[in-house]
This record gives C-alpha cells, sequence and structure tokens, in this order.
C-alpha cells in the first residue's frame, strides 16, 4: 500500500535542531522517515542518525525511503522511550540533536487495516507494535466499565466517558465488539444529538483514549524525554512534536524542571539540593504550523512543536 507521507513542521524542526556535518543525531519516532531524511541531508556528508520505531512496518518502509543513506544510518526496532540504551552504544560521547513526533503516524491512520480509524468497519487493533498482547479488542471487550469510562475521560477527555463505557459493556453482553465500525456506532448512539459533532467526529476522542491505553502512550513518557535531553551534548537540540494536550502537558513540564537551576531557599548560605540547570527552553511558546502547511497537511493543525538546547 502506499502512502502519503507529509512530515509535520519540518522546516521548523530541521531549522531548530540547528544541523551541523558530521553530527549524530536520534529521530526516536522514525514513521515513514520525512523527519529522519531531512536530518541526514542536512548532516552530510559524515552526520550519522539513530532511526528508532515500535513498529514494523513503519521501519520497512522507511527502509526503503533511506537506502541511499544506509551506510549513515542505524535503524532500531523499539520504543524511544528505551532510547537511553541504544544511544548508549550509538554515541556514548552523546548526541547532537533528537527529535521525537508523537502519537499516531500518517501510516498507521491510513492503513485502515491497523484499526486506528474511526472510518472505516475493520478489526479493532490499535498496536504500534504488533508483537504486542494489547490490543484495542481487549480493552473494549475485557476492561471493567469503570476501567473504561476512567480511560476515556482521561486519555480522551470526552464528558460522556461513563454513558460511552456503559453502552460498551451492554453491547459487549450480547457478543463481543469486533471492529471499530461497531465500536463508533456505539459511542455515537451514546453521545447527546446536540453535542453529537461538536469537535469533530464523536467516536474521535474515545478513539484516541483506547489507542493512548493499548499503546501505553503517556506512561514513561516524561522519564523518556528527560533521557534523551541528558543524552544531549553541550548545545544539542531536542525538538518535540505533539498531538493533544495531554501529552504535551507532560514534554512541557519535562522541559520546565530541566531548565530550572538551585531550588534552595535564597536564604541558605549554600546550595543543597545539587539542582542545575540542564537545558534552555527555545519555544517560550510551542510553535504551531503556519497557514500554508494547515491548508495541505490536516495533520498538522493539533501539532505543537517544542525546542530546548543543552547548556
Amino acid at each position: 500500500m502506499e502512502f502519503t507521507h507529509v512530515p509535520v513542521m519540518l522546516e521548523e524542526c530541521i531549522e531548530g535542531l540547528n544541523i551541523k556535518n558530521g553530527g549524530l543525531y536520534l529521530d526516536g519516532t522514525l514513521g515513514l522517515g520525512g523527519h529522519s531524511e531531512a536530518i541526514l541531508k542536512a548532516c552530510a556528508p559524515d552526520g550519522r542518525l539513530l532511526a528508532i520505531d515500535k513498529d514494523s512496518d513503519a521501519l520497512m518502509s522507511a527502509g526503503e525511503r533511506l537506502s541511499q543513506f544506509a551506510d549513515r544510518v542505524t535503524f532500531v526496532h523499539d520504543d524511544f522511550k528505551n532510547a537511553v540504551r541504544h544511544i548508549a552504544k550509538f554515541a556514548p560521547e552523546g548526541l547532537d540533536g533528537a527529535i521525537l513526533d508523537l502519537g499516531v503516524s500518517s501510516m498507521q491512520l491510513d492503513n485502515l487495516d491497523r484499526g486506528f480509524s474511526y472510518k472505516s468497519d475493520t478489526v479493532l487493533d490499535m498496536r504500534m507494535n504488533r508483537t504486542q498482547y494489547l490490543t484495542a479488542f481487549n480493552v473494549v471487550n475485557e476492561y471493567s466499565e469503570y476501567q473504561l469510562a476512567k480511560i476515556i475521560y482521561e486519555y480522551g477527555e470526552e464528558r460522556y466517558s461513563r454513558r460511552i463505557a456503559q453502552n460498551i459493556v451492554k453491547a459487549r453482553q450480547t457478543a463481543s465488539i469486533r471492529t471499530t465500525g461497531q465500536l463508533a456506532e456505539i459511542i455515537e448512539r451514546s453521545i447527546p444529538a446536540q453535542s453529537r459533532f461538536s469537535g469533530g467526529h464523536p467516536a474521535k476522542r474515545t478513539f484516541q483514549a483506547i489507542r493512548i491505553e493499548v499503546n501505553g502512550e503517556l506512561e514513561g513518557l516524561s522519564e523518556a524525554v528527560t533521557e534523551i535531553a541528558m543524552s544531549l551534548k553541550k548545545g544539542g537540540r531536542m525538538c518535540v512534536i505533539t498531538f493533544h494536550s495531554l501529552e504535551d502537558r507532560i514534554v512541557k513540564n519535562a522541559f520546565k524542571e530541566l531548565e530550572k537551576d538551585c531550588i534552595c531557599d535564597k536564604s541558605a548560605p549554600i546550595c543543597v539540593c545539587n539542582k542545575r540547570q540542564e537545558v534552555k527552553i527555545l519555544t517560550k511558546k510551542p510553535i504551531e504550523a503556519g497557514e500554508e502547511e494547515l491548508k495541505s497537511n490536516k495533520r498538522s493543525a493539533s501539532a505543537k512543536l517544542r525546542i530546548i538546547e543543552r547548556v
């Protein structure tokens, strides 16, 4: 299957990374390789890239796209949350830059058989890493009503979470909910008509919540962002693109914590906290996609880019 791939805020990311020839870079969310390709071109002729993705389909597709740079790319099938162990081998002296493009990729959304989208009627899956056990089917059919309501409310910020959870449990008592179409229909029925299409498709928030749960997207995110930032050389930069308020808040707070200097009481004669500023935040407010990009790439509408520099 051919996929159309437009990297989000590509120019802003490449400019933000301040790429140099011969540098060592990390793309922790390789996807279809759009950001990676631009990084490899910018750090030519001898810059290197560590490319990580937990989706084997993405690694295969991006591998073909980046084949001309094969001698300068190290591909790893893993979650970026484990990046620090691979960085230790790839760049023991530190990285010159890193990028994370969080959330679901265009390839995963566009391949309807993967079960990420409410726009088709296919198997309930939503796994970014198809070797793992937990799928959307498990969540929808095995979680308790309380668990479902909690996930849908917290991860989807869905005000009708309890009603949706109640109707999911009621429906599965007759037969298992097996497809995205069945789930979308249950969600749509659960939302009052006057609120059904305010803020997009009625299933959008619930599908996001279940996807986040299946892939553990928020678990360990703060720690991973911190570890990667601490793997940067002095002057090295890190770009992180988020797509919803939950992950953006985590990234924002992780960066703020890294930027803090001594937190001792100012009246104390000496510092005992040993806290030191590790990074400088270069984006006091996140960068958002410009008008031209918004016209050509709808996925960029909710994107926010934050950039830091190691000090």
